[in-house]
């Protein structure tokens, strides 16, 4: 199993930020894309957008980290946005009855 999780971060200003997540988010990479993401939730930060276009795979432990993202963006007022969510990871979302509770974006458009 491959366990190569990478990150692209592009700042678009103070206030708005674009994470690309590269790779499978499973129980043994979840615990990266938090690290990653904690940080960016402050009160200042007005949207974060995860894009998991180079995501082939996402198991529940990635699922839950996102869900923490999505509280934590709820505690400071924030926007948390995916998008790019392949059939595969998308199908998790959706049997989880989490598309409904997502702002999920068909494409990148941050």
């Amino acid at each position: 199993m491959d366990v190569t999780l990478n990150f692209e971060r592009e700042d678009k200003d103070d206030t708005h930020v674009l994470l690309r997540v590269i790779g499978d988010v499973t129980i043994h990479t979840s615990t990266r894309l938090r690290e990653q993401l904690k940080p960016l939730f402050t009160t200042k930060m007005q949207e974060i957008h995860v894009t998991l276009e180079q995501v082939d795979f996402m198991d529940s432990s990635g699922i839950a980290t996102l869900v923490e993202g999505l509280q934590w963006s709820r505690l400071t007022g924030g926007r948390f946005v995916l998008s790019g969510l392949r059939d595969n990871v998308k199908d998790v979302f959706s049997l989880a009855k989490l598309d409904t509770v997502f702002d999920i974006e068909d494409n990148t458009t941050a």
